[in-house]
């Protein structure tokens, strides 16, 4: 399956011991940078991600960051194995002050390598719609539906997953990846290169725990109502209840 690979393992089972190929989610770097007219390259950090989708990665990656508004503000992403290589264009307003990582971003960990956090809490996205209604069982069958197209989650238990459903639980589309916060930045990727924008009427279901980075990120996109199957971070909670989004735990 793309996304996994297979390592040698001992499994212990009833005290006795068999070797064999076990299935693995891949985890590889992927360093980004950006350049625009009149602007050397500039590093933007390292995130470790499973490969696959890296383009939609980038786009919501740079999306969510706040360094374009638009598919206009990219010229070009050249897409090598490991690296990613953004031109924008001039109507990108790209501070390197404000967006350069100092360290590598983890699988587990959205906004390492900040100096401040006060950039990403003041950040605004579109107004969060207060059409959308979703029945509390409604919920419950979108956890199912995200749970059945967990692919490399059912063959690894190392992947997170990012699923966007309209109000009557049809599912949309799904991403996975070995870091919680590129598949929500793949989710908005996609949507980011197909103008479907902004996430005003969905449900967005995350495996996991509800982080202030995914909140964030879903804020800034548009996306009214958030639900994890994990609890709920206390700084996570204050910025859904500063915007008004409806957040579901657990």
């Amino acid at each position: 399956m793309k996304g996994t690979q297979q390592r040698d393992s001992a499994r212990i089972v009833d005290s006795h011991t068999r070797r064999g190929p076990d299935e693995v989610v891949v985890e590889n770097s992927l360093s980004i940078s950006v350049t625009k007219p009149g602007l050397d390259e500039v590093p933007l950090g390292v995130t470790m991600r499973t490969p696959g989708r890296d383009r939609e990665l980038v786009f919501g990656f740079l999306y969510s960051e706040g360094i374009i508004e638009s598919a206009q503000d990219i010229e070009d992403i050249e897409l090598k194995q490991d690296t990613a290589l953004v031109r924008l264009a001039d109507s990108s307003d790209f501070q390197p002050s404000e967006h350069v990582r100092n360290a590598t971003v983890t699988s587990s960990c959205g906004v390492c390598g900040r100096s401040s956090i006060s950039g990403l809490l003041h950040m605004h996205g579109p107004p969060l719609s207060e059409e959308i209604r979703v029945d509390q069982g409604v919920v419950r069958i979108s956890l199912d539906a995200m749970n059945s197209q967990q692919g490399i989650f059912h063959s690894t238990g190392g992947s997170h997953a990012c699923a966007r459903f309209d109000s009557s639980g049809q599912l949309i589309h799904i991403c996975e990846d070995v870091g919680r916060h590129n598949a929500m930045d793949k989710l908005l990727g996609r949507r980011f290169l197909t103008d479907d924008w902004p996430l005003s009427n969905y449900l967005v279901l995350v495996s996991g725990r509800a982080s202030f980075e995914l909140v964030q990120k879903a804020l800034v996109a548009g996306i009214p109502m958030l639900a994890a199957v994990g609890a709920p971070s206390s700084l996570a909670v204050e910025l859904a209840d500063s915007f008004g989004m409806t957040l579901v735990g657990f």
